[in-house]
C-alpha cells in the first residue's frame, strides 16, 4: 500500500501549507499586552490557537512551561507599567468588564494559560510568583458556533476565542472582530483540510466521509 504523502505545515500559521491562513492574520499593535504561557505539549498540536493569536498581536510574548527538568519563573513578566491579570476562570476570579478596566489608567497585561484545563489550572498553584495577581474571567459565555476540540466545561472555548473576547472588552469591538475573523478562518480551513465543506458543526463531533471509527 502506498504511503499517504504528508504535507508540510506553514511555519507561521502552523496549518497544512495547502490551507495556509497567513493572508487572514491581522497586525494589531495594542496598548494591552498578552503573555501566553503555553504547555509544551500544545506546541505539537495543529488545533492550538494560542500561538496563532500571538502572530496577530505585536505587543505579546510566549513562555513555555512543562519542559522536563526546567522550572519556569514568570517573575520578570510582572511590571508596574502594567496592570496584570491572570486570565483564568478560577473560583476567585472576577468578571473582566469595562468598569474593572476603567478603575486604573495603566495599560493591561493578560497572562493567558494555554493547554488542557488540568494543565492551565496548574499555573494557579505551581507559580508562587503569581499568587497576588488578580484572576479574571469572561462574563456571559459566548459559545462558539464551531470548535476544534471537544469542550467538557460550559465556559470552555479556544484560546484565540477567549483572547478575542477579552481584548474586545479592553480594546474595543473592532479588535474582537479582527481576531474572531482569524478564528473563523482557522475553523474553516481546518474543516476543509479534514474533508468537510459545511459550516456550523463541531469538528470534534465529525468524521471525514467514509471513515471508520478508530482510524
Amino acid at each position: 500500500m502506498a504511503r499517504r504523502r504528508v504535507q508540510e505545515s506553514c511555519p507561521v500559521c502552523y496549518m497544512n501549507r495547502l490551507f495556509c491562513i497567513c493572508d487572514t492574520i491581522p497586525t494589531l499593535a495594542l496598548r494591552t499586552r498578552v503573555c501566553l504561557v503555553i504547555h509544551m505539549n500544545e506546541l505539537k498540536k495543529s488545533s492550538n490557537t494560542g500561538r496563532l493569536a500571538l502572530r496577530a498581536l505585536v505587543n505579546s510574548e510566549m513562555r513555555v512551561r512543562g519542559e522536563p527538568g526546567e522550572t519556569l519563573d514568570l517573575s520578570d513578566v510582572l511590571s508596574e507599567r502594567y496592570r496584570t491579570f491572570l486570565f483564568y476562570p478560577s473560583k476567585d476570579a472576577v468578571e473582566l468588564n469595562t468598569d474593572l478596566i476603567a478603575a486604573d489608567p495603566r495599560a493591561v497585561q493578560l497572562i493567558v494559560p494555554d493547554g488542557s484545563w488540568r494543565q492551565a489550572g496548574k499555573l494557579l498553584y505551581r507559580h508562587p510568583e503569581l499568587k497576588d495577581v488578580p484572576r479574571v474571567k469572561l462574563g456571559a459565555a459566548k459559545a462558539p458556533k464551531y470548535y476544534l476540540r471537544a469542550q467538557h466545561r460550559p465556559e470552555g472555548m479556544a484560546t484565540l476565542q477567549a483572547i478575542a473576547h477579552g481584548l474586545g472588552i479592553i480594546e474595543g469591538a473592532r479588535i474582537e472582530a479582527e481576531l474572531m475573523r482569524l478564528y473563523d478562518a482557522k475553523i474553516e480551513r481546518t474543516l476543509q483540510a479534514r474533508g468537510f465543506r459545511h459550516r456550523g458543526v463541531g469538528i470534534s463531533n465529525l468524521r471525514p466521509p467514509n471513515s471508520r471509527r478508530g482510524e
